[in-house]
C-alpha cells in the first residue's frame, strides 16, 4: 500500500469518526432537549400545583372569615334581640314595682293591714320558731302592732302550737318607700321580714321580695307570652 492509499484510508477513518461524533452529539442534544422539556414540564406542573394549593388555601381562609363574620353578625343580632327583650321585661317589672307602692296607700287602710297580717302568718308558718324577730317599715309599725296578736293566734291555730313570741325590732327598720330625690337609695314598698332569734333563719316577706320571687318563677311564661319562642 502506497502513501496515497494510506492517506485515503486515514481520511475515510477521520470522516467516519467525525460522522459518528456528530451523530452522537445529535443524540446527546436531542436527549438533553427531551430531558430539559420533561424537567421544564415537571417544574411547570409543580408550580401550577403550588398555585392551585395556595389558591385553595386562600379560598378556604376567605370562606372561614365569611363564616366567622356571619356568626359574629348573627350573635350580635341575637344579643340585640335579647337585650331588647330584657328591656321590655325589666320595664314591666319596674311598672309592677311602682304599682306595689300603691298597695300600702290603699284608700281603705284595712286592706293593707290585713295584708300585713297575712304576711306575718305566712312567715311564721315558714319559720316555725317559738320566738322570732320582726322588722317592718317605720311607717307600718302601728299597723303591724295592731295585727300582731291576731296573727300569732292564727298561726298557732293553723300549726297547732302555742302562740309564738314576736319581738318587733324598733331599732332597725326596713327602708322607707322610694322618694323623688332618693331613687338610688334602698327602699321597701311594704311587708315584713321575720327571722329566728339567733338570726340564722331569715324569711323576707316584703312586697319587693315577693315581686322578685314571682317574677323569677313567671319569667319563662312572661317571655313566652310576650315573644313566643325564646331566641336560642
Amino acid at each position: 500500500m502506497n502513501d496515497a492509499d494510506v492517506s485515503k484510508q486515514i481520511q475515510q477513518m477521520v470522516r467516519f469518526i467525525r460522522q459518528e461524533a456528530e451523530e452522537k452529539a445529535n443524540e446527546i442534544a436531542v436527549s438533553a432537549e427531551e430531558e430539559f422539556n420533561i424537567e421544564k414540564l415537571q417544574l411547570v406542573e409543580a408550580e401550577k400545583k403550588k398555585i392551585r394549593q395556595e389558591y385553595e388555601r386562600k379560598q378556604k381562609q376567605v370562606e372561614i372569615r365569611k363564616k366567622i363574620e356571619y356568626s359574629m353578625q348573627l350573635n350580635a343580632s341575637r344579643i340585640k334581640v335579647l337585650q331588647a327583650q330584657d328591656d321590655v321585661v325589666n320595664s314591666m317589672k319596674e311598672a309592677a314595682a311602682k304599682d306595689l307602692l300603691n298597695v300600702s296607700h290603699h284608700p281603705n287602710p284595712h286592706v293593707y293591714r290585713q295584708l300585713l297580717k297575712d304576711l306575718i302568718v305566712q312567715s311564721l308558718l315558714r319559720l316555725k320558731e317559738p320566738s322570732v324577730l320582726l322588722r317592718c317599715r317605720k311607717e307600718d309599725l302601728k299597723l303591724v302592732e295592731h295585727v300582731l296578736d291576731s296573727a300569732a293566734q292564727e298561726y298557732a291555730d293553723k300549726a297547732n302550737v302555742h302562740p309564738p313570741e314576736i319581738i318587733v325590732d324598733k331599732q332597725v327598720y326596713l327602708p322607707p318607700a322610694p322618694g323623688h330625690h332618693n331613687t338610688h337609695e334602698p327602699y321597701c314598698s311594704g311587708g315584713v321580714v321575720l327571722a329566728s332569734r339567733d338570726g340564722k333563719i331569715v324569711f323576707e316577706n316584703s312586697l319587693d321580695a315577693r315581686l322578685d320571687v314571682v317574677f323569677r318563677k313567671k319569667l319563662p311564661e312572661i317571655r313566652k307570652q310576650l315573644f313566643g319562642q325564646v331566641v336560642a
